[in-house]
């Protein structure tokens, strides 16, 4: 008797996190990371001036997957204006086949 082949062992998890101007995901790219758990590439954060998409819907209409949206956290009174870490984070995957 042999094992069942499982689809799923054949698939490897692609990751890419956009960081957007404001939380909406049609406004314009600002950072970005992109992991490739196939082993294909290894890009590293700031290998490219150009982001991968010019927006979060730009990215779902080319198949990635949204799994998380940026938490909306309003700022203390006084620090509306403060320069810290880039809020709007969205964090996408795509599964690929090997």
């Amino acid at each position: 008797m042999t094992a069942a082949h499982n689809p799923a062992a054949d698939l490897r998890q692609q990751v890419l996190v956009l960081y957007l101007e404001t939380s909406g995901l049609d406004s314009p790219v600002v950072g970005w990371p992109v992991y490739d758990g196939t082993g294909r590439t290894s890009p590293t954060t700031g290998d490219s001036d150009e982001p991968p998409y010019q927006s979060g819907v730009a990215a779902l209409r080319d198949g990635w997957r949204l799994i998380q949206a940026a938490q909306l956290i309003p700022p203390c009174p006084g620090h509306e204006y403060d320069v810290s870490f880039l809020k709007h984070e969205f964090l996408f995957e795509k599964l690929v086949a090997l």
